[in-house]
C-alpha cells in the first residue's frame, strides 16, 4: 500500500490548471493543422489558420488561449493500492484550483450558488470526479470547460427500438440547434447507456480521448467515423461561418443499460480543447 498526502495534489493541480489553459497539446494542434488542409471553405480555412496562430502564440507567451478559462473539471484516477492521508481530498483539489486560477491570472467564472450568482472569485468549487483503477499511482487530469461548449450539451432518453439511427438523429438535431455556439471545430463526446448520471459523465470523459483514437470496440469505432462524417456535412464549419470541418472528432463511450431505456448524452468541447495530466 502506498500512502500519499492529499496536500501533494495542490501544486500539481495548480500547475495543470495554468498549463491546460495556456498550452493546447500537440494532438489538438496537429488536428487543427490537418483541418486547415481539409477545409474547403476559404473563410473556414482562414478561421482555422487563426486558431492555429492563436494556439501557437498562447503557448509561446504563456497566455490563456481563450478568455473563458472555464470551470475546472478534475479527474483523479486513483490506484486501488493508494491510501490518502491529510486534509480532505476535495479541499486539496479546490486549493489547487484556487492557486492555479489566482496565480495564473486566469478568469474566475464560477459562482457559489446557481440562483444567487455570487462569484467565488477563485474559480472553486472544482467539478471533481474520482475513479478507482489498478495500481499504486494517481493520474491527475484537469480539463477547463468553457461555458460556450458546456452550455450546448444535451441529454435524451430514447426508446430502445430507436437504436443507432435514433442516436444519430439526436446528434444531428443537436448540432443543427447549437450551430456555431460551441465554437467549432469542436470535439463531440457521446455517452450511450447507463443511467442519466453515468451517461453524462461518459460523454464528458470521452472528450479526454486523443483525437483520432477510436473506441476499441469495432462497432462503436465505425459509428464514430459515420457520425463524424455526418456532422461535417452539416455545413456549420469553423466558428460557425460555414465549411466542411465542423468537428475534429466524435468519441463514443457506452455502458450496460436497463432493458427499457436508451439514454444518450452529448457533450461538446470547443476549439480550445484544453486538458493537462500528470501522474503522481
Amino acid at each position: 500500500m502506498r500512502v500519499l498526502q492529499t496536500e501533494a495534489l495542490i501544486p500539481v493541480i495548480e500547475k495543470l490548471c495554468i498549463k491546460a489553459c495556456c498550452e493546447l497539446n500537440d494532438n489538438v494542434m496537429d488536428a487543427f493543422r490537418k483541418a486547415v488542409e481539409n477545409e474547403e471553405s476559404p473563410i473556414g480555412k482562414k478561421a482555422l489558420e487563426i486558431i492555429v496562430e492563436n494556439g501557437e502564440f498562447a503557448k509561446k507567451e504563456q497566455l490563456p488561449c481563450c478568455h473563458d478559462t472555464g470551470v475546472a473539471v478534475v479527474l483523479l484516477e486513483c490506484g486501488q493500492e493508494v491510501a490518502w492521508e491529510g486534509m480532505p481530498l476535495e479541499d486539496a483539489v479546490n486549493e489547487g484550483v484556487r492557486r492555479g486560477y489566482t496565480n495564473g491570472y486566469l478568469r474566475k467564472s464560477v459562482v457559489a450558488d446557481p440562483l444567487n450568482r455570487e462569484n467565488t472569485n477563485d474559480n472553486t468549487p472544482a467539478m471533481l470526479h474520482v475513479e478507482i483503477v489498478p495500481g499504486d499511482q494517481v493520474k491527475v487530469t484537469v480539463m477547463p470547460k468553457g461555458g460556450g461548449s458546456e452550455n450546448m450539451g444535451a441529454f435524451k432518453v430514447l426508446l430502445p427500438g430507436e437504436g443507432k439511427e435514433g442516436v444519430k438523429q439526436f446528434l444531428l438535431e443537436t448540432v443543427a440547434k447549437v450551430g456555431g455556439n460551441p465554437c467549432p471545430p469542436y470535439i463531440i463526446g457521446i455517452g450511450i447507456g447507463g443511467t442519466m448520471d453515468t451517461c453524462a459523465w461518459m460523454a464528458k470523459k470521452a472528450l479526454l480521448r486523443p483525437i483520432g483514437e477510436h473506441n476499441p470496440n469495432p462497432y462503436y469505432a465505425e459509428l464514430e467515423k459515420e457520425f463524424l462524417e455526418a456532422v461535417n456535412k452539416s455545413g456549420v464549419g469553423p466558428i460557425g461561418m460555414g465549411g466542411t470541418v465542423t468537428a475534429l472528432d466524435v468519441h463514443i463511450d457506452y455502458h450496460g443499460v436497463h432493458i427499457t431505456a436508451l439514454p444518450v448524452a452529448i457533450n461538446f468541447q470547443c476549439n480550445a480543447a484544453r486538458q493537462a495530466s500528470e501522474v503522481i
